[in-house]
């Protein structure tokens, strides 16, 4: 009796080891497979609202979903984003559209590879002097305040230069370091007008300053910020910026489609009332594209040079990556092939 109990017992201790062992396995299982590997990407912005692809890319977590570890870091203006491109410290970055093709004539490697921002800058005066203002052929013998290496500030030349104004000899231009300092400088009188970009038109309102004119009645649907690296960077690591550009994609699409949940996360980054959010961001006169616009950067680059801005027999073709985007957009419309929006980007692309 004694012998066929412990050999039950027995029995039933290797049946109880042998469960284990098979539960062990089972929950091991998924331990056993290695977490994706995140590619760290690090990228330049601007305090502007027309950077919101970068921030609901980041919060709804698509930049992840394609296996990029972003990091966003802000700067004061263009000139300070594209010399931490230039030396390496950025993947990418959007910082205008004078100034990427201002340091490419310069002879920097840059490309550009997609689009953020089209239009969104403005002129500010106060109500008094805005009165005085009311074609661009009344600022001849004013002082105007610009932030350096701006879209606006390159706008604006081509419109004086087109209404007969000599910028160099017939304008006095004072250069500061962001369009917070630009709006002061108009808010004490020391200047007649000043170029402004989002969200500092509002900004510049609710403060009661004048808007005298936007930059899209002078030039109609500029391109602003572009998508720009190092050419090296883009070369050594095309798929990443492949990456980079599907998550602006669907950043892009949640921006046209949520208004309230753009302007949530619009508020994370942009220090301002939801209303300046609101208003700049779905209130006209700016809007938000991840498409490079290539032929928008051409012309943008004649018309530099055309001013005198500028002077370089480069070809800018040469600079302006198209093949990203299209790729990007095709492995989008590959998982949606009926998404209304991505279609209509896609025709916009082609057109």
């Amino acid at each position: 009796m004694n012998k066929r109990i412990i050999a039950l017992l027995v029995s039933l201790f290797a049946l109880a080891v042998l469960i284990s062992g098979c539960s062990a396995k089972k929950a091991a299982a998924p331990s056993s497979e290695a977490p994706k590997k995140l590619t760290d990407f690090k990228v330049g912005y601007l305090n502007s609202t027309g950077h919101i692809l970068y921030f609901i890319a980041q919060e709804k977590g698509y930049f992840k979903e394609e296996g990029l570890n972003t990091e966003l870091f802000q700067f004061n203006n263009s000139g300070e984003g594209l010399n931490a491109i230039v030396a390496g410290k950025l993947d990418a970055g959007s910082f205008g559209t004078a100034p990427p093709l201002t340091f490419i004539s310069k002879g920097n490697d840059l490309t550009i590879f997609g689009g953020q921002m089209t239009e969104g800058h403005a002129v500010i005066a106060k109500p008094e002097k805005a009165g005085e203002l009311k074609d661009l052929k009344s600022f001849k013998g004013k002082t105007i305040a610009n932030v350096r290496l701006s879209t606006g500030d390159i706008v604006f030349r081509g419109a004086f230069a087109r209404a007969g104004i000599d910028w160099k000899k017939d304008l006095t231009i004072q250069e500061f370091e962001s369009p917070a300092a630009v709006l002061e400088a108009v808010k004490k009188g020391s200047v007649d007008a000043g170029i402004v970009w989002t969200p500092y038109r509002q900004l510049a309102q609710q403060q009661g300053l004048a808007l005298v004119k936007f930059s899209g009645e002078v030039f109609p649907c500029h391109p602003c910020c572009r998508q720009v690296a190092l050419t090296e960077k883009i070369k050594a690591n095309p798929q990443d910026y492949e990456k980079f550009l599907i998550a602006l994609i669907k950043a892009y699409k949640f921006y046209q489609t949520d208004h309230a949940g753009s302007i949530d996360i619009l508020a994370k980054y942009i220090k301002v009332d939801r209303a300046v959010l609101e208003g700049e961001t779905y209130g006209g006169h700016i809007s938000s594209n991840p498409d490079p616009n290539k032929q928008g950067v051409i012309e943008f680059w004649d018309f530099m040079k055309q001013i005198g801005y500028i002077k370089s027999d480069i070809n800018i073709e040469d600079h302006v990556n198209t093949a990203i985007y299209k790729s990007a957009l095709e492995s989008v419309l590959k998982s949606s092939p009926n998404d209304e929006i991505y279609k209509k980007l896609k025709a916009d692309f082609k057109e």
